[in-house]
């Protein structure tokens, strides 16, 4: 039922910068290589990287469609008929795996409506990482997202996961826009029990990574700056 549509390749990226051939396998730039439509969270970043894994010189050959946050509705469901019309197409997140965290969920769930064929390939993705290299609970856990931005809900929230994990035994893993990373840090520390295991892993994959599990208790006594590096939080009450 796929023959005369085209198909949708979930492309991962890097974390950061720095060479794609480093954390990518051969697979993703065999892809690439075909494909000619692509679908980005930023064009700019979507090139940079493209070019960086081997279209150098084919860039201005390329055609980008964005679909971010400030993408309307009906714009992002119309890219599906670019699949419809036989196109092979690239979809790029911003950073690491396409469709996690998000908005290209939204042309997967309408590829999925129109029986569009699509091709997950393997990429780093911080949230497992994260997790992996945490030393808690891999065999529940639970991606949070992103919290309320004011602090007095943000702190309600983190109470509340807190009692969910403890509950369940239940590993609850959170991302902060960067410039909030500290914030968000400063409210864990003030909410969450002092027994609470909590891993900071800023820059994963990147030279200057920082990953470390502690319990709240103690790193209430290290004094951490994550500045605006992207970064994952991991939790176990």
């Amino acid at each position: 039922m796929f023959s005369m549509k085209g198909r949708l390749f979930l492309i991962p990226s890097p974390l950061g910068e720095g060479d794609p051939h480093e954390v990518l396998p051969g697979a993703v730039f065999e892809s690439i290589k075909h494909i000619t439509t692509y679908v980005v969270e930023e064009v700019r970043t979507a090139r940079r990287f493209l070019s960086a894994a081997g279209l150098k010189g084919a860039i201005d050959s390329l055609t980008f469609y964005e679909l971010n946050e400030h993408t309307a509705a009906v714009d992002a469901a119309s890219y599906v008929r670019l699949l419809v019309e036989g196109q092979d197409v690239g979809l790029i997140s911003e950073a690491g795996l396409p469709a996690v965290a998000d908005p290209g969920s939204v042309l997967v769930g309408e590829a999925h409506r129109h029986d569009i064929e699509v091709v997950p390939l393997v990429g780093p993705s911080s949230l497992m990482m994260a997790l992996m290299s945490s030393g808690l609970n891999g065999q529940s856990f639970a991606f949070t997202g992103y919290l309320p931005v004011k602090p007095a809900e943000r702190r309600a929230r983190l109470a509340e996961l807190e009692k969910l994990s403890r509950r369940a035994n239940q590993t609850q893993i959170i991302i902060e826009t960067p410039y909030r990373n500290d914030s968000l840090l400063a409210d864990m520390l003030a909410v969450l029990s002092e027994q609470t295991r909590l891993t900071v892993a800023a820059n994963i994959t990147q030279p200057d990574a920082f990953i470390r599990t502690r319990t709240v208790g103690e790193w209430r006594k290290e004094a951490v700056t994550i500045g605006k590096r992207p970064c994952v939080f991991v939790l176990l009450a």
